[in-house]
């Protein structure tokens, strides 16, 4: 087999190539759905992911390997500057991993960052974020705490989500040992993460405890219980498809689960008044586009302040491909530039 370093370098140099050669190599032709234009590194990678075996054909031990495998195929440089840190804490069942990122010109004023990745709640780890959080951290010059939570199917709902408000509350509680502001913390995840911390801000309120100072949804998944057109229009996109979703669902939720239950989709409950500001952040080539964008809707409707942004070319899980797709670490780093000015008091 191929050292993995070799093949990134590969894959690097094939990304770089002119637009009308990637396209040519991806099949022809430009890909539009939806009033929207795939980014062609996008649909490079898709072209090739249609020769490999769909995740619902794996366990969830195969799909974690080979996830890991080809995420890091895809993952940026180590941010300079930011300075990282493992550890443990104990959570509802057990020890919770967690790894903090500290810039080194950080605003002790700025609230410390608790942060959940994507995968489904099945599959995903620290590596799957860790460049997206040194960006992050180094962007925003904050504290960033990202959560190895439980997975799928060994630990069904609630596991993850107990873990991530778990180590938010410890975040929260000891946010001065990371020099963040003290006895506050935000709240952020992508995709599946994303559902954690709208679940999470929601949480708060219902056990009357003190919102979160932010709560950043990249790309979230708000709403299991019901498809919107994005899910139809979006259905075989890459890297997640709506096969795919199902797949993660039925791992995640087991079969007495109620998809309905505001504790799986955020987006179900009624009342969406005092919840912390957010950033709501959505990618053009998702089954979830349409879900993230209503739940904007409902939080600015409901008088939260919010930012939202769609990025039209980029796919579900651009955080992740930050080292190969240029378009997306610009993204990343745009949202990183959005936490910011919450910092800053900009976020009205």
């Amino acid at each position: 087999m191929a050292d993995p370093a070799v093949q990134k370098a590969i894959l690097k140099v094939i990304l770089s190539l002119p637009t009308p050669v990637l396209r040519m190599m991806s099949g022809g032709g430009v890909v539009w759905q939806g009033g929207r234009t795939l980014d062609p590194r996008f649909q490079f990678l898709a072209a090739g992911a249609r020769r490999m075996p769909p995740m619902s054909s794996l366990s969830a031990v195969e799909a974690r390997a080979a996830s890991a495998a080809g995420l890091a195929m895809m993952a940026g440089k180590p941010e300079p500057g930011v300075r990282t840190e493992n550890l443990s804490i104990d959570g509802p069942a057990g020890p919770i991993r967690l790894r903090a990122y500290r810039p080194a010109d950080q605003d002790s004023a700025a609230p410390l960052m608790v942060f959940a990745h994507f995968g489904g709640g099945v599959i995903g780890d620290l590596e799957t974020c860790d460049a997206f959080c040194g960006i992050l951290a180094r962007a925003a010059r904050t504290a960033v705490l990202s959560v190895d939570y439980r997975l799928a199917p060994e630990h069904r709902f609630p596991a993850g989500l107990d873990d991530v408000l778990a180590a938010y509350r410890w975040g929260r509680d000891n946010a001065a040992r990371f020099g963040a502001a003290p006895n506050t913390a935000s709240i952020g995840g992508d995709s599946m993460g994303g559902n954690f911390a709208a679940i999470i801000a929601q949480d708060l309120k219902r056990a009357g405890e003190p919102q979160p100072a932010l709560q950043l949804l990249i790309y979230p998944a708000v709403d299991v219980a019901s498809e919107t057109q994005s899910m139809t229009t979006y259905a075989d996109a890459y890297p997640l498809s709506r096969d795919t979703m199902n797949w993660f669902m039925g791992h995640y939720m087991g079969p007495d689960a109620d998809p309905a239950d505001p504790r799986l989709s955020p987006i179900k409950t009624e009342d969406l008044s005092g919840l912390a500001p957010a950033i709501v952040v959505t990618a053009g080539f998702d089954p979830l586009t349409d879900q993230g964008e209503c739940y904007a809707k409902r939080l600015k409707d409901a008088g939260v302040p919010v930012i939202y942004r769609c990025y039209d070319s980029l796919a579900h899980g651009f955080s992740a491909f930050i080292g190969a797709i240029p378009a997306a670490d610009t993204a990343c780093r745009e949202i990183a530039g959005f936490v910011r000015q919450a910092a800053d008091g900009m976020l009205k």
